[in-house]
């Protein structure tokens, strides 16, 4: 029966490991974990329910499922109690045993593919905002490679968004369904490196006191997201090469091969080329991983995208049910002359930063952050003159954010310009002359004057 089992298993693709007895059955389980053990109630030298409670006690993952004679059903009944996960009475249809192990396997993927969403909703980071030239571009980049299965190597400065692209090609990708795991290769310790990515066996090295599945094999089907790749040891630079060629691994204390489906999308601050002529990355994994590039740009090559920014930023903040708070002309000047040298997650923290300090009022110049304070008053003062000289005059670029502000403002409000004024925390009569100024709208418009009759005599929404 062992040996019958042991063929059948393996036909179907299970990797098997047979035991002559209970004794022999303990020492695999000391060495290893296993997903499935099929065993006997009745065994030599150990029975099959002292396995079952060894097993229940040190690796709860590991299913069991138990053969018994028909004499011993009220023992195996028994069994399901302590946390078997069924018995066959033998004699038994193999077909049957392979239904069993097949809904195991199921029961597997589904609850890593559910901890894998659980992670990412827990980790999404906001949406990848922006209507530049540059955003657009990069927008519609990734419209077209989501559509594909080749690498894609995301290029851009600290706080950019490079996670929040990936995420965004998964989104829209035939692999949405499937999981999304990302790993920051720059924060692992250089010795857990491969161990991280493509798991262990117990005892695999000193503190392996449990077998683990990698990175690669719970993206299986999905994507996988190497942030940082730059960043990779020489040897696991030369093991990434070889999945990405051959489409199969070796966990750390095995020779067993396993086979993945992953698409790879990888991300990096550095560049890459510069560190392949100098010796540090391989070339050959540079132009397998490099077959789309994605540049991001940096939050100061796009000044036009910091209103739709900030509104988002302020949206997500405030509580709900609560107005938004405005943000003071002088506040406005500060963040619009500030070179945000961290990118959008530095913008994301300094609107969090005011909020905090605003209590949820109006926000001030000294509610900001320090550092942008500082970068205001050092440009006031004149004190540092190579980035004063690169500044438009105050009362310009006041006027210019404020144009373009009220133009997104308006399209947030879908043209409807009373809801408009409410958005920006103005009155009707204000928005209108401030657009009049602008020349968006001129005196004698009928609609103009119809919002303002209807405030001057409190007709208004």
């Amino acid at each position: 029966m062992r040996e019958l089992l042991h063929e059948q298993l393996r036909e179907v693709g299970y990797w098997v490991q047979t035991a002559a007895d209970g004794e022999e059955g303990m020492d695999h389980l000391m060495r290893r974990i296993f997903d499935v053990v099929i065993c006997d109630v009745r065994l030599p030298k150990l029975d099959g329910l002292k396995l079952l409670r060894h097993i229940r006690k040190e690796t709860p993952s590991t299913e069991v499922i138990l053969m018994t004679a028909y004499a011993d059903v009220s023992q195996a009944v028994s069994a399901l109690k302590e946390g078997a996960y069924d018995y066959l009475t033998k004699p038994f249809d193999v077909d049957e045993l392979l239904v069993q192990t097949r809904r195991i396997a199921e029961n597997k993927l589904l609850r890593r593919e559910l901890e894998t969403a659980r992670g990412e909703l827990t980790n999404r980071k906001t949406p990848l905002l922006g209507e530049s030239p540059a955003m657009k571009r990069v927008l519609k980049l990734i419209t077209m490679v989501a559509h594909s299965d080749a690498p894609v190597l995301i290029r851009g400065e600290s706080g950019t968004g490079k996670e929040v692209a990936a995420r965004l090609i998964h989104d829209e990708c035939a692999r949405r369904d499937k999981p999304f795991v990302a790993v920051n290769c720059g924060a692992l310790a250089e010795n857990l490196v491969e161990a991280e990515l493509f798991g262990h066996e117990r005892g695999a090295f000193t503190g392996a006191v449990n077998r683990r599945d990698g990175r690669f094999k719970a993206a299986d089907g999905g994507v996988l997201f190497l942030d940082e790749i730059a960043e990779l040891p020489a040897a696991a630079q030369t093991k990434l090469l070889r999945v990405l060629q051959e489409g199969t691994f070796e966990p750390l204390g095995t020779n067993t091969p396993v086979r993945v489906n992953v698409r790879i999308i990888s991300a990096t601050h550095r560049n890459l080329a510069e560190r392949v002529k100098a010796g540090i990355f391989r070339e050959d994994l540079f132009y397998r991983v490099n077959v789309i590039e994605i540049q991001l740009p940096p939050l100061r090559e796009r000044p036009g995208d910091l209103p739709l920014l900030l509104h988002h930023f302020v949206e997500r903040l405030t509580a709900k049910g609560a107005a938004p708070p405005t943000i003071t002309p002088a506040a406005w000047a500060t963040l619009v002359h500030y070179p945000f040298p961290g990118n959008v997650r530095e913008l994301s923290h300094a609107i969090e930063h005011a909020m905090v300090l605003s209590g949820g009022k109006e926000i001030d110049v000294r509610h900001l952050p320090p550092a942008m304070v500082d970068n205001r008053t050092s440009v006031e003062s004149g004190s540092t003159l190579a980035h004063a000289n690169r500044v438009r005059p105050l009362q310009v670029a006041l006027h210019e954010f404020e144009q373009e502000y009220l133009q997104r403002a308006l399209k947030v409000a879908e043209g409807k310009r009373t809801k408009a004024a409410a958005l920006l925390g103005i009155s009707r009569k204000t928005l209108w002359e401030k657009l009049r100024d602008i020349g968006l709208t001129t005196p004698g418009d009928p609609e103009e004057a119809e919002e303002l009759g209807k405030e001057g005599t409190g007709q208004g929404e």
